[in-house]
């Protein structure tokens, strides 16, 4: 059974840093990827940044030059570090994962199967 569990959410200042990690469990494949969304209030989620197990990476336009995606595979954990952030960063962000077949780093939610439950970053003026 696939699990994944974020953590390192929180609040920050506006121009701050936080990084997000997802411990992946009951996923080991050779050819997967997995990836960050995010959901504010009242707006739809959005691809945040992707990663695949060949290391190519992908960022939403928003996030491009300030955030992050990086992966430890001896720890099954996935990481997002985000710089600068701004208050339009704040959503409860998502990691997501699935097998490798067809797929490589990419932000289109439709194409992940497993999600974890998600964890809250506050950023504050």
């Amino acid at each position: 059974q696939v699990q994944l569990v974020e953590s390192g959410g929180g609040s920050v200042q506006v121009g701050g840093s936080m990084n997000l990690s997802c411990e992946a469990s009951g996923f080991i494949y050779s050819s997967y990827y997995m990836g960050w969304f995010r959901q504010a209030p009242g707006k739809e989620r959005e691809g945040v940044a992707s990663i695949d197990s060949d290391g190519t990476t992908i960022y939403g336009n928003s996030v491009k030059g300030r955030f992050t995606i990086s992966q430890d595979s001896a720890k099954n954990t996935l990481y997002l570090q985000m710089n600068s952030l701004n208050p339009e960063d704040t959503a409860m962000y998502y990691c997501a994962a699935d097998i490798g077949i067809g797929y490589g780093a990419n932000l289109e939610q439709e194409n992940f199967s497993y999600w974890g439950q998600g964890t809250q970053v506050t950023v504050s003026s």
